[in-house]
């Protein structure tokens, strides 16, 4: 009994070893090649379950995903040979599994050292024939799409690789050229600014000679209206006192010399000298006999 199971034991392990040396599994997101001897005797191994001749053949295996290769930032010239400082990315998948094991030996490391240099020198071309407003803003995705184009007919023929998109992410100046468009930029605001103040102090001129102009109208206007409102107060006043005095016209002319003698001998040291058979006199004697009778 035990001999028995030994035996179904060692028949499963050697079916299990046999199974893992003559079958292998290709992934959804993967693709193959098949190697005898390292010559591709099978290319473009579709995802699923596949057998191979064990010791014979060798299996290789390539991600079919779209991969990314982010280049480093380099220095380029624009057609006015200003320095430009681009940095840039590349996305690219495997067209071809066969020639691109045998332009890389399946080496995704070598397959974006290739591609890095093939991009440099298209980005380099293409900057070099565009103006420093055609490569920032003008003309950045015609710039990409015909790096693209161009770019993946070399990467088809040369690693077997389509190329999906090719993209900058960002253009910046070197640091002496963004020093000196720094400089010339607050230059230009520091002119612009001065215009501006100047063109506001002329403005600020104009609208306070305005305003004092207004100012001399109103007071003039204030001041005419007041002696109108003045004089017709003077002239109703006039009236009543004209309509009043016309009831006792001798108490009016004496009042008057009242007035007339205030104003005439306001201080303390001032003498006023009549005669007894003067009028004044004889207004008082006759007022106070009537006051008496």
């Amino acid at each position: 009994m035990k001999g028995f199971s030994f035996s179904v034991l060692f028949v499963v392990l050697l079916g299990v070893l046999i199974a893992s040396q003559t079958l292998f599994v290709v992934k959804e997101t993967e693709r193959a090649v098949v190697l005898k001897f390292g010559e591709i005797v099978r290319e473009d191994v579709q995802p699923g379950i596949h057998f191979k001749l064990p010791i014979m053949n060798e299996v290789k295996k390539f991600d079919a995903r779209i991969l990314t290769m982010d280049s480093r930032p380099q220095r380029y010239l624009t057609l006015e040979k200003k320095a430009v400082i681009v940095d840039s990315y590349v996305k690219w998948k495997i067209d071809s599994v066969a020639k691109f094991y045998q332009a890389t030996s399946g080496d995704e490391f070598v397959a974006n050292r290739v591609l890095s240099s093939r991009v440099d020198t298209g980005l380099r071309n293409k900057f070099g024939e565009r103006t420093m407003h055609e490569v920032v803003s003008g003309q950045r995705d015609q710039l990409m799409t015909e790096l693209r184009d161009d770019l993946n007919r070399v990467a088809q023929n040369e690693l077997g690789i389509s190329i999906v998109d090719i993209r900058v992410k960002r253009i910046d100046l070197p640091p002496d050229v963004s020093e000196s468009v720094y400089q010339r930029m607050r230059t230009e605001r520091e002119r612009e600014a001065r215009e501006h103040r100047s063109k506001g102090l002329e403005l600020a001129e104009g609208i306070r000679a305005d305003a004092d102009r207004q100012q001399v109208v109103l007071e003039a206007e204030a001041q005419r209206d007041a002696e109108m409102i003045r004089g017709d107060g003077d002239a109703k006043a006039a009236a009543i006192y004209s309509k009043v005095y016309t009831q006792d016209p001798e108490f009016y002319e004496f009042y008057r010399s009242l007035q007339a003698y205030r104003e005439s001998f306001n201080g303390s040291s001032d003498l006023f000298v009549l005669e007894p058979d003067s009028e004044f006199f004889k207004y008082l004697n006759s007022s106070v006999r009537g006051g008496t009778k």
